[in-house]
């Protein structure tokens, strides 16, 4: 397994092609828009900087990291030639299942097709395929660069075959991947959300505020970073989509998203990607408390 293609130059998608090509493998990167593949690869060349400077890496394997990525508009011209496909799409599931469809299509049959999904079925994803044995989930954690864990899925079809050679392949990424089951959140997200929904519920009723939530947590559990500045980072959208599809996966309301996560997202404040949420991320960059406004 040499060639990758990657979908979606995004956050997710520009570090997990930067894992790749720094490991070696040819990557294509592929996006709809000249200006996201634009983007991604000034992302990469910015973090191969960093590790540069801090003499993690040389100046030649962040030349040959570069020159391991090509950039494609086109999914069908990007996949046709690759041994593996890694979907990073928004987290959308008609976006994904339509995804899917294409790749199937355009890929060689004898590649495995990957989603990086937090929270999407890949039970359900493999369905729209013809070849439901060859897709898994590659949950990899942000910033992908530097998260040594890869969420393995196993879907309900997924062969021991394709789990086995995901899961060597992420152990040559020099990550640490762990095994688990198709169901909603997987596990990541089954542990982390609750507890980001309860930060939110503890916010909401005026236990405390969003800097004494977060100092709790982080002084009070060793967390590297409060469960809201976190949930900022995550995007509350992102967050309020995987809270309401293990919800509807369940039918259990300890899952049901808090009212405060639900008006924020429909104020659009979505977090660090929209400039707000339960910090400021103005051009200051002065993390000052703002949710209380919709409690």
């Amino acid at each position: 397994m040499k060639n990758i293609a990657v979908i979606g130059a995004g956050t997710m998608g520009n570090g997990i092609a930067h894992v790749f090509a720094q490991n070696n493998f040819n990557v294509n990167l592929i996006d709809i828009s000249e200006e996201a593949l634009n983007k991604g690869i000034t992302t990469i060349t910015k973090n191969l900087d960093r590790l540069l400077v801090k003499e993690r890496i040389t100046e030649e394997i962040k030349n040959n990291t570069l020159e391991n990525i090509t950039t494609f508009t086109s999914i069908a011209e990007g996949v046709k030639n690759v041994d593996l496909v890694v979907e990073a799409a928004t987290e959308n599931v008609d976006l994904k299942l339509k995804i899917f469809k294409q790749i199937d299509k355009e890929a060689p049959k004898n590649a495995i097709l990957a989603s990086n999904t937090s929270s999407i079925s890949i039970t359900k994803i493999a369905a729209v395929t013809s070849r439901p044995e060859k897709v898994i989930g590659m949950h990899f954690m942000n910033p992908v660069p530097i998260m040594k864990l890869i969420e393995i899925i196993r879907g309900y079809s997924t062969s021991k075959e394709v789990t086995s050679t995901i899961m060597e392949l992420s152990k040559k990424l020099g990550k640490t991947p762990v095994e688990v089951n198709d169901y909603p959140g997987f596990v990541a997200n089954r542990i982390l959300m609750p507890m980001i929904n309860e930060a939110i519920e503890t916010l909401y009723n005026g236990v405390a505020g969003v800097y004494e939530i977060d100092t709790v947590m982080k002084l009070g559990m060793a967390h590297p970073m409060g469960p809201l500045q976190l949930a900022d980072f995550i995007g509350l959208d992102v967050c309020l989509y995987i809270l309401n599809v293990m919800y509807d996966g369940f039918k259990n309301p300890k899952y049901a998203p808090c009212p405060l996560l639900i008006n924020m997202v429909q104020a659009g404040k979505l977090g660090v990607k929209s400039g707000e949420g339960f910090y400021d991320y103005s051009e200051n960059r002065k993390a000052e408390k703002v949710a209380s406004q919709f409690a």
